[in-house]
């Protein structure tokens, strides 16, 4: 897993974001949102040292060899701006957007990571990813993404003509979220019934950290995490406490919420954008 590494200079800030599916439900719709998330990149450009795209960005994107999708002009331009500025980018593939390829990395000098990453900022430590295929269950969702990113599956999508793939995407975007909305996955049932935070206390039992940074629910969360982890403690000294803390913030999104994730070098917050 990549570790990214990063001391942040004085006075400045580390910030996150997800879950803006450009370009649902409508153009109207999706075009104030963009203006929306620029609104706040240009809110926080002066004092943010990086930036991280934690997935689902768009709510489709399929990099052909010579196409990509048309639009959100106006936030690949500030992006393209804020790079350019010296503001580290980083940007993580989502369930809605894993066929991104290397257009930001070309055009916007941004890397693209398609797994969860293992981040050091200062002294504290973090595990960042979209959160799609985590934790236990949505076993149907595991086993379609294994199909989604089969480079066999992946050559023969590419073979459709864009104006018919991105209809098709679309129609499955908009039935996929409709079923969650039935199901009444977009409600907090509590931790215990968080697949992301059962998947951050396993992940603590082999190696500590202070943050477990996620998107994908679409819900602000801030939920404390005490464990209690024995090849952790068999590790320390017998003065030394066996007992953590670690927090799971999940980050929302940008079209019911519009909150973000702040870092000042010491704290993590979760922030609303009004």
């Amino acid at each position: 897993m990549q570790l990214i590494e990063h001391h942040i200079k004085p006075g400045k800030k580390v910030f996150f974001a997800s879950d803006l599916h450009l370009g649902t439900p409508s153009h109207e719709a999706s075009r104030k949102r963009e203006d929306k998330f620029v609104e706040w990149l240009c809110f926080i450009e002066q004092e943010a040292e990086a930036l991280f795209l934690v997935g689902d960005i768009f709510d489709y994107w399929f990099e052909y060899k010579h196409y990509v999708p048309r639009g959100y002009v106006r936030l690949l331009g500030k992006l393209a701006q804020m790079s350019d500025k010296g503001c580290k980018i980083y940007a993580f593939t989502g369930n809605h957007d894993l066929w991104m390829k290397d257009y930001f990395q070309e055009e916007l000098s941004i890397p693209v990571f398609h797994e969860p990453i293992h981040l050091q900022l200062n002294h504290k430590k973090f595990f960042v990813g979209h959160g799609d295929g985590l934790g236990p269950g949505d076993y149907s969702y595991k086993l379609l993404k294994k199909v989604f990113t089969n480079p066999v599956c992946k050559f023969l999508y590419s073979q459709l003509h864009p104006d018919f793939s991105a209809r098709l995407a679309t129609y499955f975007s908009r039935s996929s979220r409709k079923s969650q909305e039935n199901k009444g996955e977009d409600v907090f049932q509590g931790k215990e019934q968080e697949w992301l935070y059962l998947y951050a206390l396993k992940k603590l039992e082999t190696k500590h950290f202070d943050y477990f940074v996620f998107g994908h629910r679409h819900l602000p969360l801030n939920i404390d995490i005490e464990y209690q982890s024995d090849a952790l403690a068999k590790a320390q000294t017998k003065n030394e406490a066996s007992e953590k803390a670690s927090k799971y913030i999940n980050l929302g999104d940008w079209i019911n919420h519009f909150t973000y994730a702040k870092f000042d070098g010491e704290q993590l917050t979760l922030e609303y954008f009004r």
